[in-house]
């Protein structure tokens, strides 16, 4: 399972994991699949998925990624919208699985987060 350096863990001042420390030691990883996400979130479920996809996008931009670290919880809030396979066949169940930031599909869902100014965990 690669780790991603630099990437954050967490969102700031906040329980809202963005990776996981080690892989799952028995069977396979979590599967990754599109979780739905409801208009009537929670304001801090919110902020946790536009921290979680600025960091994707600073961090690896339009370049395919291993799934790696990366918390699936997290990322099935954007799996099959903001964040795609990025590999025919794609294993949702491998740590080994590349990715890609649709950057168009995140600018339309997560605006604020291509403004300059903003930063993670701000309201």
């Amino acid at each position: 399972m690669e780790k991603h350096r630099g990437f954050p863990s967490r969102l700031p001042s906040s329980d809202f994991q963005f990776t996981i420390r080690r892989p799952v030691k028995k069977g396979l990883p979590p599967k990754l699949f599109n979780r739905e996400r409801y208009a009537d979130r929670r304001p801090a479920d919110r902020r946790a998925d536009e921290g979680f996809m600025w960091a994707l996008k600073e961090h690896f931009g339009d370049v395919p990624f291993e799934r790696g670290n990366l918390d699936a919880g997290r990322l099935n809030f954007v799996f099959g919208r903001e964040v795609v396979p990025a590999e025919d066949p794609f294993d949702p169940e491998s740590y080994e699985a590349l990715l890609k930031v649709d950057l168009k599909r995140a600018e339309q869902s997560f605006p604020e987060i291509f403004r300059p100014d903003w930063a993670p965990g701000q309201n």
